[in-house]
């Protein structure tokens, strides 16, 4: 049998004429060669080719037919019998290395690396702007609550020291008021006034503190009461501190805190006014980003497994995704805490990122929602037909459909006597 080298023949997919060494056309096989291959024949050779190499480089074992339909499409003449063959092949191959696929394959070769890139830089973007507000939004929140305690106990403490110096009774006159300031009431004690008036004097200076603090997240709005006085260590001193003879002055050292206090908690609520800025943030805005960044942890994390399992395939789905989990987190931005046991909550934070994570098991979780709202309201029409049903049997009345249906009978009853009396009365004037 003569052979013929692979080098000897010329051929093109694009159906051009072949010829053998002789030059003699009419030598060419042209009865088992198409006019032209296949437009998808290519295309098929390529991804048999490359899964029959994951097969070969992933020690999976291959029939030999399927290998040799493969390897034959690559050397021979394009034919009918070559191209079934092919795609024979193919399907097979596919079968067997399946959930492997040539374009997932294509996806992972070196070049598809670029298609994960994009949610690797809008992930750094997110956690950029996402970790200075939530750090911003969690101080202020902090302090805030801070500030709000401590004016409520600052308040408590300025009306029981004015009880303690300043006893207001029916029989009591300028000159009693006086006697008091210098000495103290019976049944109250020089070291209980002093005790509180240091604790009075320590919370001015710990709401003054934080109040600054807080100024600076809303780049200092507010002005400093004291501002003046703070470059000046003494001034400070004098300012927030008692004065040493404070056995000697209870009711001038008390009326000079007060003053001072009242000056800081005016300071300190127009602060906490102008906070609402993070509160709308915390509230609107993060709940969406961390919604956004959950979905880009889940697309990673799917990236490297189907990528580590030659599975990855790029899809559109991933960018309509990024829109789903951006309603989902303004969804959740409206709830509070969600509370999972006695002991255990849920911040809205975490939950816009398992939204954002988990973006299917949300939206099934709205769904059941939906579905019980409906099944309850579903329950109430009939609860209510019910109702109406039982009323209507108490009162002796026929429902509506049985009134309707006497109505109808009555009305076929005198309809029948009609027809009858007038059958009668032809049947008098035929005798006569």
């Amino acid at each position: 049998m003569e052979q013929i080298s692979a080098s000897s023949v010329t051929r093109t997919f694009s159906g051009a004429q072949q010829t053998d060494p002789t030059g003699d056309p009419r030598s060419t096989p042209s009865t088992e060669t198409s006019a032209q291959s296949a437009p998808y024949f290519n295309e098929a050779l390529h991804d048999a080719e490359r899964l029959l190499k994951y097969a070969a480089e992933s020690g999976t074992h291959v029939r030999s037919d399927i290998r040799t339909h493969i390897l034959r499409a690559r050397i021979s003449p394009t034919t009918e019998k070559s191209t079934a063959d092919l795609l024979t092949a193919l399907t097979l191959l596919s079968k067997q290395l399946k959930p492997v696929t040539a374009a997932s394959l294509k996806a992972t070769s070196m070049d598809g690396r670029t298609d994960i890139g994009g949610y690797k830089w809008v992930a750094i973007i997110l956690a950029l702007v996402i970790v200075p507000f939530s750090i911003a939004s969690f101080v202020s929140s902090s302090l805030s609550d801070a500030i709000r305690q401590e004016i409520l106990t600052a308040n408590e403490l300025s009306v029981q020291i004015v009880g303690k110096l300043r006893p207001q009774g029916p029989g009591t006159t300028s000159a009693t008021r006086a006697q008091s300031e210098r000495e103290l009431p019976p049944g109250v004690s020089l070291t209980q006034v002093i005790t509180d008036l240091q604790q009075f004097a320590s919370i001015i200076r710990s709401i003054d503190g934080r109040t600054r603090r807080l100024n600076s997240f809303v780049l200092k709005l507010e002005p400093d009461p004291y501002a003046d006085r703070r470059p000046d260590p003494q001034k400070v001193h004098q300012t927030f501190q008692l004065p040493v003879n404070l056995p000697d002055h209870l009711s001038d050292a008390f009326d000079e805190r007060l003053a001072v206090y009242q000056n800081v908690r005016y300071f300190a609520q127009s602060v906490l006014d102008d906070l609402t800025f993070y509160g709308a943030i915390t509230t609107c805005i993060l709940p969406v980003l961390y919604a956004l960044l959950g979905t880009c942890a889940y697309l990673l994390r799917t990236f490297e497994q189907q990528w580590s399992a030659k599975t990855y395939i790029p899809s559109v789905a991933h960018s309509a995704r990024f829109l789903i989990a951006g309603i989902g987190g303004g969804v959740v931005g409206l709830f509070n805490n969600l509370t999972i046991t006695k002991e255990a909550t849920i911040p809205p934070l975490a939950i816009a990122f398992l939204v954002g994570y988990a973006v299917d098991v949300f939206f099934a979780f709205l769904e059941s929602l939906l579905q019980a709202f409906t099944r309850s309201s579903g329950a109430g029409v009939s609860d209510t037909q019910t109702n109406a049903a039982a009323s209507s049997q108490n009162s002796g009345a026929p429902p509506d459909g049985e009134e309707a249906s006497t109505g109808l009978q009555r009305e076929d009853e005198e309809r029948k006597d009609h027809i009858q009396s007038s059958k009668d009365s032809k049947g008098s004037e035929a005798d006569q």
